[in-house]
């Protein structure tokens, strides 16, 4: 246990170093602030170009556009940046030698799987829970009412597809080699998740449909309900993923 404390503060120490965390919390906090304030805003926005005659009606936003803007912003930008600063975790260390080095010196190797997908967990959690907080207060101060029903499962499922997909991006960099290969594969993968999602059949067993219905969720067009069965098959794919890893890593040639 000495050895994946210390691990895991090095861990912590190297994403601070390298400012990922920075980069990833500053894209969350824009997230956060600004997705409820374009759904109040884009009324007067359309208002104010000049369309040449052409009348768009445009529905007084609510605060179901806040949260669906939220939710448009984290699915189609925010996983890319999450891919992005984590898809390294382990290649990166392999290419410069220095994670041979640590476990020359008798680290274990699941020690090092475990540890990197814990601090990716908790530092999505935190960047991700910053976010959804600094959007709530937000859209309640800009719209004065936030049904709480559907709200925080909606956000828990989003939540989940991180964790999955932090899980995808730990498999895909252990068995490739290189500096981009766990990105390319990690992206592979979630684009081939996303064309599954299209067929109705696929659509309760695949963990893209954790981030293709929050805002039906709070809209009360998706029941609850309708996504346990896919919260507990995510929760399987993930741990499947983080085993095989594991094993993986224990055969891999260094």
């Amino acid at each position: 246990m000495r050895g994946f404390f210390a691990f895991t503060k090095k861990e912590f120490r190297e994403h601070f170093r390298t400012y990922r965390i920075i980069i990833l919390a500053a894209v969350f906090f824009i997230f956060g602030m600004f997705s409820p304030l374009r759904a109040k805003m884009l009324p007067e926005i359309f208002s104010s170009l000049d369309m040449q005659g052409i009348l768009i009606n445009i529905p007084e936003p609510t605060y179901l556009d806040a949260y669906s803007q939220f939710f448009k912003n984290m699915t189609q930008i925010g996983l890319i940046v999450v891919l992005l600063v984590f898809s390294g975790m382990i290649t990166n260390e392999l290419t410069k030698g220095t994670l041979v080095i640590i476990l020359s010196k008798g680290l274990p190797r699941h020690t090092v799987i475990l540890s990197k997908y814990l601090v990716a967990v908790i530092l999505w959690t935190i960047s991700y829970a910053a976010a959804a907080v600094l959007n709530h207060v937000y859209t309640v101060y800009l719209f004065n009412q936030v049904s709480g029903e559907g709200v925080l499962f909606s956000l828990f499922c989003l939540w989940l597809f991180g964790v999955f997909m932090l899980a995808v991006i730990i498999l895909a960099s252990t068995i490739t080699q290189g500096n981009y290969g766990g990105l390319l594969l990690s992206a592979g993968i979630l684009i081939l998740l996303m064309v599954l999602n299209m067929f109705p059949k696929c659509q309760r067993f695949n963990p893209v449909s954790l981030a293709a219905n929050n805002a039906g969720l709070i809209a009360n067009t998706v029941s609850v309900s309708d996504l346990v069965p896919t919260v507990w098959i995510t929760v399987g794919l993930t741990a499947l993923g983080i085993l095989l890893s594991i094993f993986i890593f224990q055969e891999k040639q260094l």
